[in-house]
């Protein structure tokens, strides 16, 4: 039995928790809860968690002293214990209200071919199980979930060296720092080409994150600590005070959140140069401030950041300077949970000094002329290979592709230093009845008519100064 068969045979157990009004996201959690418990058995690493809440100890029990068991051990586990465990566990409850269900699910667990899973990788297995979360419409998880060709793409571009300080701000259940970890791995032979004291750093510091919501904050700790990751995965907000810390890093690769920061949240960082409530350009801040001089970035975006007046404006032109800009891919549509959101790939490097840094950009279009992705046609890896051909051109004016286009820092100026450029084509957004969803297409409608209150709000500050 392969891990897919694993995922798909653990994903099927949530029919169980139907009658307990259990949604996707809480069965992942709770069979989080277990997994790491019975993960712990399998990898021989049950050293750091009490005896007496083993999993041995939890698959013996049955019904009501099942049930009571379990919540004891869960708290037990969130207060008592430190450490990764202390951190997974932190705050956990059950909502699983029938013992028998949760009998089931220990006993179906217990009975999976966890010998294949182990030779496979326990923590690729975990990521299937995230990524079955991710794919389902009705969990809502996919704002957490990037598309693994993706990441993987930006990674490989971006290119962590050993010894390189990592970071994603928006951490979301790890996937960008996973990628990065094993691109270091695949670059020194899983670390053996490293002195003790290098991979040591690679595994307690080369990697970290920040994210905000707990319950994807725990997702994020065990799908780190199956990857053999120990670095810091902070809880909280990263445009709070709490994100001034989080700085000098060799590279960022990131995919933050989309919206508007609403008032009565959390305390805004003083540190910005220019304040707004859009949550995508206080991270764009964030994110080139963060980098250590010569540090890299690639960030996932929507449009709306391209063509921004007012603070967007002024903030793409603070990048510009600070950074070289020298890509954006322009993405197509349908690969993230709002299928309508337009969005893009920034890649930029901090420069050395704080102006002029960039001279031009070159922008690869993937969304004209293009298909609609969805289940029926998923993004993979082949997909980027003629941007990545074009990104990695020793001279990139050679390139032969018609979506390959560059725009000078002066034509991008006399644009009011939109970036909203480059696309060549007409892009194919096909209505299919199969696929619709009337909850995504209320989220489309929502972003398209949040992107023009946006563009109107800028207006009205630019003629606030005029006048």
């Amino acid at each position: 039995m392969n891990n897919q068969q694993i995922v798909n045979k653990l994903w099927k157990l949530s029919d169980v928790l139907r009658d307990d009004g259990i949604t996707y996201q809480d069965y992942v959690t709770e069979l989080t809860y277990l997994l790491f418990l019975k993960m712990s058995k399998e990898t021989g690493a049950e050293k750091d968690i009490p005896p007496g809440y083993r999993w041995d100890v939890l698959r013996a029990k049955s019904g009501i002293d099942l049930k009571k068991f379990y919540s004891e051990l869960l708290q037990h586990l969130g207060e008592e214990t430190s450490g990764r465990i202390q951190e997974i566990y932190l705050g956990s409850s059950t909502s699983i209200d029938e013992p028998k269900n949760l009998e089931k699910i220990i006993k179906s667990i217990d009975a999976l071919d966890w010998f294949s899973a182990r030779e496979e990788g326990l923590g690729n297995l975990y990521e299937g199980l995230l990524e079955k979360n991710a794919n389902e419409k009705k969990s809502g998880a996919g704002q957490y979930f990037t598309p693994r060709p993706l990441i993987d793409v930006m990674v490989k571009l971006v290119d962590p060296q050993p010894g390189e300080r990592c970071n994603d701000p928006a951490a979301g259940t790890f996937g960008f720092m996973i990628s990065a970890s094993q691109h270091v791995r695949e670059l020194t032979d899983n670390y053996f080409s490293l002195s003790e004291d290098e991979a040591r750093f690679q595994v307690n510091e080369a990697f970290t994150g920040i994210e905000l919501v707990h319950g994807t904050h725990r997702l994020a700790l065990m799908n780190a600590m199956l990857h053999n990751i120990n670095g810091e995965i902070a809880l909280g907000d990263t445009l709070s005070p709490l994100g001034k810390r989080f700085k000098d890093y060799d590279v960022i690769l990131t995919n933050p959140p989309f919206g508007t920061k609403k008032g009565g949240e959390r305390a805004k960082r003083e540190d910005f140069t220019f304040e707004t409530s859009n949550k995508q350009l206080n991270f764009l801040q964030h994110i080139y401030r963060s980098l250590k001089r010569g540090g890299r970035a690639a960030v996932v975006l929507p449009d709306n950041v391209l063509f921004a007046n007012g603070d967007g404006q002024r903030i793409r032109q603070d990048l510009m300077n600070k950074c070289n800009l020298h890509t954006i891919l322009r993405m197509p549509t349908g690969i993230f949970y709002a299928q309508g959101v337009k969005t893009n790939v920034l890649f930029f490097d901090r420069g050395k000094t704080d102006y002029g840094n960039t001279e031009g950009v070159w922008f690869y279009d993937l969304r004209s002329d293009m298909p609609s992705f969805g289940k029926r046609t998923p993004l993979t890896r082949a997909h980027f290979a003629s941007f990545i051909n074009a990104y990695r051109a020793e001279d990139r004016s050679q390139v032969d592709d018609d979506r390959w286009s560059y725009i000078s820092r002066e034509d991008i100026a006399a644009k009011d230093d939109s970036l909203d450029l480059g696309l060549k084509g007409v892009t194919e957004e096909d209505f299919d009845l199969d696929t619709f969803d009337p909850v995504l297409a209320v989220q489309e409608v929502s972003q398209q008519l949040h992107q023009a209150l946006e563009a109107l709000d800028g207006l009205t500050e630019l003629l606030k100064q005029d006048a």
